[in-house]
């Protein structure tokens, strides 16, 4: 019973991340892409490496997929953030049909501060 179960969250994982891929490939910018691979992908990976626990069912299997989980889901929104700032700052163009765009004109190019709203 417990190798259906793996194999289901893993099959499952597997879609997330086959997701992320046709995310990467479909979206019309870098931004949008990158929101949809660093989100699907994590997603992904963790129900794969918790699949794999569960099939396994042994303590240093298990322990190894903990940590490699809470190391993608702490470092990948972070990396996503910092690579769509840097993106944002070098002047990466938007998709044309971008309606919303709240940092411009809150962005110091001398200083690189941003300004908050309220300022």
């Amino acid at each position: 019973m417990m190798e259906v179960i793996s194999g289901i969250i893993i099959l499952l994982g597997s879609f997330f991340i086959l997701v992320s891929a046709i995310g990467l490939i479909r979206m019309p910018d870098l931004f949008t892409r990158m929101s949809a691979t660093t989100k699907a992908s994590t997603l992904g990976v963790g129900l794969v490496l918790l699949g794999t626990a569960l099939f396994w069912q042994d303590i240093g299997i298990s322990a190894r997929a903990i940590i490699i989980v809470s190391f993608i889901f702490l470092t990948a929104p972070v990396a996503a953030h910092i690579i769509g700032r840097a993106a944002y700052f070098d002047k990466v163009p938007l998709w044309d049909k971008t309606k919303v765009d709240e940092l411009k004109g809150r962005y110091d190019e001398k200083s690189h501060e941003l300004k908050s709203k309220e300022d």
